[in-house]
């Protein structure tokens, strides 16, 4: 099978943790960029992919990529890309666009620019001078950064946050691919007990058992890509068979989510039941004030309130000193935080051992980490 360009995008902070997940699939030649990993593949890279990846936005085919700092640039550039390797005669191929410092600024003119040179690229290869567009759909994307032009096809579709679990959404719900990422720059692992004490609608808990299970993140939904030709459908049949196989059936959980609010946690046991979870994750209603566990070695991985759900700070200032008070007994146990309050460190009243940058949506928020101390190896299964 011939080799493809494919782009596993990101949020911003999120991109070694993509890349580790794109090398652990197998693929090595990998180049990591500003909220994007790229790598080369081939047809079953793009089901592997889309099925696989916990932390990534999207996988996208990178058809070409050049300078432009004219509409005509653009458009030759545009014109001179193998469009007819993936564009059937009848393909649905609307164009989106975005341009971040550069001399095209206008999206919705470099839209229809390349919109147009696909077009009479196509007209080259059919020998037809209208296309109808009723065929498999092809979105594809012209984005410009400091003039340099890269024009992608989605594969994925809807993004690959949306799981196929979470039919109803609490205020303020934390995205899918952040919460597996949170997990994954964890030292949490399956045979310690993971805790969430402000589960909400049960997302880290959910991803930290789809993850422990090794059960692929995109099993139970579909992707644009499977519309298509080039893609045949043994393929990702081939790939959902082979993730099934790999599902730990046997292994027992110990992930605890906690809340306070009664409607999230029926919303949390609402969407546990659609991912196939009943039995792997113990929700309850309790206040962190009143949060205790006897297991030796553990984490605590949680997206407390910072200002988005309570309102006034001496609120949330509240609810971090009880985090504190309740955490500190914990002391073998590793603590995971993600908040954008300002002054979290203050009020919890201890410095992270690690902090980092990331986004919950538009929130800019870091990850404070406290580490507990290494499990003893005669301990391990008792973690």
């Amino acid at each position: 099978m011939a080799q493809i360009n494919l782009i596993a995008t990101a949020t911003f902070g999120l991109e070694a943790v993509v890349a580790r997940e794109v090398l652990n699939l197998g693929y090595t030649d990998i180049k990591t960029e500003n909220a994007k990993v790229e790598f080369t593949a081939d047809e079953s890279g793009i089901s592997r992919c889309n099925l696989w990846l916990r932390s990534a936005d999207r996988v996208l085919i990178k058809v070409g990529q050049f300078p432009a700092f004219s509409f005509e640039e653009l458009f030759e550039g545009a014109k001179s890309l193998p469009w007819e390797s993936w564009l059937p005669e009848k393909a649905k191929f609307p164009v989106s666009g975005k341009s971040i410092n550069s001399k095209l600024f206008s999206v919705s003119d470099c839209q229809a620019i390349v919109k147009k040179a696909i077009v009479e690229r196509m007209k080259q290869r059919y020998h037809k001078e209208w296309f109808e567009e009723t065929g498999p759909e092809y979105p594809i994307e012209v984005a410009l950064l400091k003039d340099m032009v890269t024009l992608t096809i989605d594969t994925s579709g809807v993004g690959l946050h949306k799981r196929g679990y979470r039919k109803l959404t609490a205020a303020a719900p934390l995205k899918e691919t952040l919460a597996a990422a949170m997990i994954q720059l964890s030292y949490w692992n399956p045979e310690r007990t993971l805790v969430d004490p402000f589960c909400g609608s049960g997302t880290i808990p959910i991803e930290a058992a789809l993850l422990g299970l090794k059960i692929a993140p995109g099993l139970n939904r579909s992707f644009i890509a499977e519309s298509w030709p080039q893609i045949p459908k043994a393929i990702w049949d081939r790939t959902r068979e082979e993730a099934r196989e790999l599902i730990r059936r046997d292994l027992k959980l110990s992930i605890i989510g906690t809340d306070i609010d009664d409607s999230v946690l029926s919303l949390a046991r609402y969407h546990l039941k659609l991912a196939g979870l009943d039995g792997q994750i113990h929700l309850q209603r309790l206040p962190v004030s009143e949060l205790r566990n006897s297991h030796k070695y553990g984490c605590i991985i949680c997206n407390p309130p910072y200002g988005e759900r309570i309102g006034a700070s001496q609120d949330i200032e509240l609810t971090y000193r009880e985090m504190s008070d309740v955490f500190k007994p914990l002391d073998t146990w590793s603590v995971y935080i993600l908040t954008a309050y300002p002054d979290f460190e203050r009020v919890y009243r201890k410095k992270a051992d690690r902090r980092r940058k990331l986004y919950n949506g538009r929130i800019e928020c870091q990850y404070y980490q406290y580490y507990g101390p290494r499990p003893p190896k005669t301990d391990r299964h008792q973690e």
